[in-house]
């Protein structure tokens, strides 16, 4: 099923990005300067934006979602 409406994450709003790995552990990554080398949007998995508030995108790969 694909999604109809689709939001772009602003990663200049964006200080850390957390990766959330199967089995629990999770990879924060500082992104400063790091905006360009990522593109969570063309991953398969879910995206929590939680940018606007704390700066903070966590993202659950698909079947850890």
């Amino acid at each position: 099923m694909k999604k109809i409406f689709t939001r772009t994450i602003d990663f200049t709003k964006v200080e850390t990005l957390i990766y959330h790995l199967p089995d629990g552990p999770a990879l924060s990554v500082n992104m400063t300067g790091l905006e360009d080398l990522f593109d969570i949007e063309m991953e398969m998995g879910e995206i929590c934006d939680t940018s606007d508030i704390d700066g903070v995108v966590h993202f659950f790969p698909k079947g850890n979602a």
